[in-house]
C-alpha cells in the first residue's frame, strides 16, 4: 500500500515567511510576519470596500462592476447577470513575462471578461527543478515536460526548496505584475498554482506512482520541499498583485490515484496549500482536472469556488451546488459545444447552466482551458448569451 509520505504538518516560522519583491532585480527577500500581516490587512480592506460597493449595486442589480459580480457569485448573492470567464494558453509567447502579459491583456480586452486568469505554461512550476519543457503541438496549447527532472529514485533528493522570486517562478511573477498594471478595469486577476502532488507528477511522470509504492522514503522530502515552495510562491503571487489564486490539481481523481493516496497525499498537501493563504484573499478557485474526481472531498477544502469538467464528469452544476457552499465555475463544454457550435447550441448550454443554478453562485466558464481552435465567433456567442440573460 502507498504509505503516508505527505508534507510536514507545520513549517518552521522562517519557512512560513513570505517574500517581498525588489523590482530592480526581480529578487525577493523574506517579509517579516508584521509586514505580511499589514499586507494581508490592506488586501482585506480592499476586498471589503468592494463588498460595500457591491451591497449598493445589489439593491438595484444595475451595472455591477466585474469585481462586484464575481464577489456576489462567491457568496451566492443576486447579480445583474452571471459572471463569465474563459482562458486560453499562448504557447508562442508565454516564455517571456512581457509576451505572456501582453497576450493575457489582449485576450481580456477582446472578450471583456469578468476575471483574468493568468495562463502561465502548465509546466512553469517544474522548470527550476530541471525539467526541460516545450510546446509539442497539444490542441489546447499546453506545453509538456520533454525531459523529466526525476528519472530514478535518487533524483528526488535534488528536489529542494526554491526561491519563489528567481528563475521561471520569478518570470511568472513579473508577468503577473505586468498584467495587473495593464488591466483596464477591476476584473480580478487569478494566478495559477499547482497542488504539490500534481507538481511531483510533472517532475517524474508516471514513475511517481512506482516510487510512491517502492521508495516512499525517497519521495517524502521532495514532497515537503515542493509544498513549502508552492505555499511561499502562492503568497508571493498575492503580494505581487494577484487578487486570487487558481489552485489546480491533476491528481485528485480515481483515474490517477488510489483512495489511500488521495487520503494520505493529495488532500493533506492541497489543504496545507490553501490554508497558507487563508484570510489573505477571498478568491481561491480550485480546479479539479479529469474524470471521476473526488468532488466531495475537494469541496470540504477551504476554497471559495470549484471548477471541473462538469459536462464530462459528475456532478452536474445543480447537484454540485447542493454539496458545496461556494460558487460553481463551469457550464461550457470546451472540447464539445464550444468547438462545434453553432451559436444556438452554445446559448442553450449557457441557458442550461443558468437553469441548474438559478443564476446564483455561478461563474459561466469552460471545464478547463480552451482548445486553440475554438472559433472566436463561438466565444462571442458565450458572451452574448450571458449578457442577454437575467437570473
Amino acid at each position: 500500500d502507498v504509505r503516508d509520505v505527505g508534507l510536514a504538518a507545520e513549517a518552521e516560522a522562517s519557512d512560513r515567511q513570505d517574500l517581498h519583491p525588489v523590482r530592480s532585480t526581480m529578487r525577493w527577500r523574506p517579509m517579516s510576519d508584521q509586514r505580511w500581516e499589514k499586507s494581508r490587512a490592506r488586501r482585506v480592506r480592499r476586498w471589503r470596500a468592494a463588498c460595500g460597493r457591491m451591497e449598493g449595486a445589489v439593491k438595484t442589480l444595475d451595472r455591477m462592476t466585474k469585481r462586484e459580480r464575481v464577489l456576489a457569485a462567491l457568496d451566492r448573492r443576486p447579480v445583474d447577470r452571471p459572471a463569465v470567464a474563459f482562458w486560453r494558453h499562448a504557447p508562442d509567447v508565454d516564455h517571456t513575462a512581457k509576451g505572456l502579459a501582453d497576450a493575457m491583456l489582449a485576450f481580456h480586452r477582446r472578450f471583456d471578461l469578468d476575471l483574468i486568469k493568468l495562463m502561465s505554461s502548465g509546466v512553469y512550476c517544474v522548470e527550476d527543478w530541471g525539467c526541460k519543457v516545450a510546446y509539442t503541438g497539444s490542441p489546447n496549447g499546453a506545453k509538456q515536460c520533454t525531459e523529466h527532472a526525476v528519472t530514478e529514485p535518487r533524483d528526488w533528493a535534488r528536489v529542494r526548496q526554491l526561491d519563489p522570486g528567481a528563475g521561471a517562478l520569478g518570470r511568472e511573477l513579473e508577468a503577473l505584475r505586468l498584467t495587473v498594471r495593464g488591466r483596464h478595469d477591476d476584473a480580478p486577476v487569478l494566478h495559477t498554482v499547482f497542488a504539490p502532488l500534481t507538481i511531483a507528477r510533472k517532475l517524474a511522470g508516471d514513475r511517481l506512482h512506482e516510487d510512491l509504492q517502492a521508495r516512499p522514503e525517497a519521495v517524502a522530502p521532495a514532497l515537503d520541499a515542493i509544498g513549502r515552495t508552492v505555499a511561499r510562491y502562492a503568497r508571493a503571487a498575492l503580494e505581487a498583485g494577484a487578487d486570487g489564486l487558481f489552485v489546480a490539481t491533476q491528481t485528485a481523481s480515481a483515474e490517477v490515484l488510489s483512495a489511500d493516496a488521495l487520503d494520505t497525499l493529495e488532500l493533506p498537501a492541497t489543504r496545507r496549500l490553501v490554508e497558507a493563504v487563508a484570510g489573505v484573499t477571498p478568491l481561491v478557485m480550485l480546479h479539479a482536472h479529469g474524470r471521476e474526481i473526488a468532488f466531495d472531498r475537494l469541496a470540504a477544502l477551504p476554497v471559495h469556488a470549484i471548477n471541473w469538467h462538469d459536462r464530462l464528469t459528475p456532478p452536474a452544476l445543480g447537484e454540485a451546488q447542493r454539496r458545496f457552499a461556494g460558487a460553481v465555475v463551469g457550464g461550457l463544454g470546451e472540447a464539445g459545444t464550444l468547438r462545434r457550435g453553432p451559436a444556438a447550441a452554445i446559448a442553450e448550454e449557457v441557458g442550461d447552466a443558468l437553469r441548474q443554478t438559478g443564476g446564483r453562485g455561478l461563474i459561466v466558464a469552460p471545464g478547463c482551458v480552451l482548445p486553440l481552435d475554438v472559433p472566436e465567433a463561438h466565444l462571442d456567442a458565450v458572451i452574448d448569451a450571458v449578457k442577454r440573460s437575467r437570473p
